[in-house]
């Protein structure tokens, strides 16, 4: 195996298999675990440039397909709703506990969809996480963000003919970034359907999630409520064009979780890793570094 390469990880989730990747030392011999969380419509892929970094540093690091995404098993009942997909959290927190025999609190990045599930899930049971690293998330989100991804993601239902289509509809979506000559790490993200058409990585049915998350500003006095209750050190990046992430929902997070700060990334829009992935791990390695030592086991 090379050195940057991971090795794959199953865990046992609400709905199912949930498959993930490890990058970096075993457990025992690093200094922290930390839990990747994607956004909605995305797959554990999407954090693969900065897993490899901070597994550079030392950091046992778990990239994790959400319930309905990437290679996890879907849900035959279509349970992707916030509590679903916190449930799913705390149950591999609880594996990973198991497994070294003590208790695992996880560094929490969560981008998006995967942010909301991290709030929430420390928030609800205050001293769950070591930290929390909220990508282009808040409990306040914009209504025209939310749309133009719910417009995305349920804008191709039949599919596409070829790698070339699936990179014009990515191209669409996110018109600041440069077109990559080589498409085919686009790979990742689309699964073969019948015929050979291709289709995103995901259960058709993710969308249909009523107020549970593509509607997430019907959550916003739960979230704030679980913002409120984060006990550990939370980290905000969020890009400066974002449609998502207003300064109204910053500046609320951060009058709400008492141990934040925030970072804007310059250019950056809602995919921040994505964009600027160098200032991106950058910034949140400054944070880490700073996190207090672990408790002895």
């Amino acid at each position: 195996m090379a050195p940057n390469s991971p090795s794959t990880h199953d865990f046992a989730g609400g709905a199912g298999r949930l498959a993930a990747d490890r990058w970096g030392p075993t457990i025992e011999e690093s200094q922290g675990v930390i839990l990747m969380l994607h956004g909605g419509g995305q797959t554990r892929h999407s954090w693969d440039r900065a897993a490899t970094r901070f597994a550079d540093e030392g950091w046992t690091v778990f990239t994790v397909d959400s319930r309905g995404h990437g290679e996890s098993a879907w849900d035959t009942e279509a349970r992707y709703g916030m509590d679903d997909l916190a449930g799913d959290v705390r149950a591999i927190v609880e594996q990973l506990s198991e497994s070294a025999g003590y208790a695992i609190s996880p560094v929490i990045f969560g981008a998006s969809m995967g942010g909301i599930t991290g709030l929430l899930t420390e928030g609800e049971h205050p001293g769950f996480a070591r930290a929390l690293v909220l990508v282009d998330i808040t409990p306040r989100i914009e209504p025209s963000g939310i749309k133009r991804i719910t417009d995305f993601m349920t804008g191709s239902p039949d599919g596409f003919a070829d790698l070339e289509e699936v990179a014009n509809a990515v191209a669409a979506y996110q018109p600041h970034r440069v077109r990559p000559r080589n498409i085919e790490g686009l790979r990742k993200n689309i699964r073969v359907g019948e015929g050979g058409r291709l289709y995103w990585h995901w259960d058709p049915a993710f969308h249909r999630l009523g107020p549970n998350l593509n509607t997430p500003q019907d959550n916003h006095d739960r979230l704030v409520r679980a913002a409120a209750a984060v006990s550990c050190p939370t980290l905000l990046v969020h890009g400066a064009e974002s449609d998502i992430v207003s300064q109204d929902g910053v500046d609320e997070l951060l009058a709400s979780i008492p141990r934040s700060q925030s970072f804007q990334v310059s250019g950056a829009g809602h995919m921040v890793a994505g964009d600027d992935n160098s200032v991106f791990v950058d910034k949140v390695g400054d944070f880490l570094s700073q996190l207090p030592a672990t408790q002895p086991r």
